[in-house]
């Protein structure tokens, strides 16, 4: 399902869009990141600490181990500096896993629990593409709430990153066979 080039990929990608979201936000007002909306997760804050949780949660699961959270709602870093030094530790973390894997290991399944408390399996390939797949979902919910503030939210889709750093993209090896 996932190879070692796509992980690898992806592990950077969620570096560099998780960066350029969070650099967005310090430049709004700083009220903006703690401000009541119409959303789930209720505030910027919140909807970047729940990225966060998850990010923990499937982390867990991967080192097959226990994560401790009974729920994917909790604020775990109230302060937007500390929640994007924690954030950027993890995603550090992911970096080196992704390094790490080889296709056998993203293959195989592990076993793990919801916060639900059903079990479940999934390889750890599914695993890593799943909270990949996640943060991606959920900053374009805070990016959707920069439209209040009004501000213009950032750019933070996968074709961008790729143009933007082609040693990462799928089609690299193409585009200089293309060349010749």
């Amino acid at each position: 399902m996932l190879n070692t080039q796509t992980a690898r990929m992806f592990s950077r990608y969620k570096t560099w869009a998780d960066d350029v979201l969070y650099d967005s936000i310090e430049a709004l007002p700083p009220d903006e990141v703690v401000k009541i909306r119409q959303t789930l997760f209720r505030t910027m804050i919140g909807t970047l600490n729940h990225i966060h949780v998850i990010d923990l949660i499937w982390r867990a699961h991967l080192e097959r181990k226990e994560h401790g959270f009974t729920t994917r709602n909790v604020i775990v870093h109230a302060d937007l500096g500390d929640l994007r030094r924690a954030h950027q530790a993890m995603n550090t973390w992911f970096e080196h896993w992704a390094d790490a894997q080889s296709d056998a290991s993203l293959a195989e399944e592990l076993s793990f629990a919801f916060i639900s408390g059903e079990r479940s399996t999934m390889s750890r390939g599914a695993m890593f593409m799943h909270l990949v797949n996640h943060a991606s979902y959920h900053r374009g919910w805070v990016c959707e709430m920069f439209f209040d503030v009004p501000a213009k939210p950032p750019a933070t889709d996968l074709p961008v990153f790729l143009v933007d750093h082609p040693e990462s993209s799928f089609s690299h090896a193409w585009r200089d066979h293309a060349k010749t």
